[in-house]
């Protein structure tokens, strides 16, 4: 099982339908595990991913509308339920506090999390840790929503042939590591001369919304990219009436920015055919496009 990677649990826009659940996406990345937008039924869906409570580090949700949003309360409540006992975050809109709350306490349980919320009222940093740094980017909706960037901070990759050549092995690559310079019987060595850079990853989130600078902004750079693609490009005068994309315009940001991988998703319940969506996108973008299903996991593209 890669250790990063993007397990989906819902693709609908709206309404479920009988192949799609409400939305539900949870990013494994490493040790930490992001939710986002749990729509209805996600804690049912989470079984059938084979996803637990323990997996959850941080909750996000982009906006309080209902496909984004009414499975909280299940997954609340299964937080408390499973005794999670670490501290959980929850990211979302500020101005949609008193919907959260609502969401949060939405019958009597047993509070056993230790559920912090972290309402966003500014695009920026919101959080940072071993995953990186959490960046929330303001989209525009109908309502005020924010999108999700995930940054790695650039790095070093150690070269076996390198730490040969110097004669550094066992503990010392550790120490190397930490100290940056290294001491030995025949001199010096610094990380530098035993490492080649390493950039770092990076995942987008992008849900309702139209297109704006802050899609861009969220998908620069992105090794993968999960984006709505509510409509077809049909109906790009629907797609801007409700402030949606269309596949096509999620290939033209996923083009631009350099993405690696595009995810499509969020779709409307109007198409029966999912395959319109991969052409349409695959015409203007020439990575790799996926168009999501439930139950589906995405592994992070390895590193370039």
């Amino acid at each position: 099982m890669s250790n990063r990677e993007l397990i989906v649990l819902g693709t609908a826009s709206q309404a479920p339908t009988r192949s799609r659940n409400h939305n539900g996406y949870l990013l494994r990345w490493d040790g930490t595990g992001l939710l986002f937008d749990p729509g209805e039924g996600t804690q049912r869906q989470m079984i059938h991913a084979r996803v637990s409570a323990h997996d959850i580090d941080r909750i996000c949700l982009t906006h309080f509308h209902g496909d984004h949003c009414l499975g909280v309360p299940g997954v609340v409540q299964r937080l408390s339920l499973d005794r999670v006992r670490r501290p959980v975050h929850a990211h979302y809109p500020a101005s949609g506090a008193g919907f959260f709350r609502n969401l949060r306490y939405a019958s009597a349980f047993d509070e056993v999390v230790d559920l912090q919320e972290r309402p966003i009222e500014r695009e920026g940093v919101i959080a940072t840790g071993p995953f990186g740094a959490l960046e929330a980017v303001r989209l525009d909706h109908r309502i005020e929503t924010f999108g999700y960037r995930l940054v790695e901070p650039d790095g070093r990759r150690m070269v076996p042939e390198l730490l040969a050549r110097h004669g550094v092995r066992g503990a010392a690559v550790g120490q190397l590591q930490r100290e940056q310079v290294l001491r030995t019987g025949t001199g010096q060595v610094t990380l530098e001369q035993v490492s080649e850079p390493r950039p770092g990853q990076r995942f987008g989130f992008v849900m309702d919304t139209r297109l704006c600078d802050g899609v861009f902004a969220i998908a620069e750079g992105a090794d993968l990219l999960m984006i709505e693609s509510t409509f077809l490009d049909e109906d790009a005068r629907l797609a801007d009436e409700y402030r949606h994309l269309t596949a096509a315009q999620a290939a033209r940001v996923a083009a631009e920015c350099g993405v690696r991988t595009l995810v499509l998703t969020h779709f409307s319940q109007r198409y029966s055919d999912p395959q319109r969506f991969h052409d349409e996108a695959a015409a203007v973008f020439d990575g790799q496009v996926v168009v999501a299903e439930d139950l589906q996991r995405i592994p992070v593209p390895k590193r370039r």
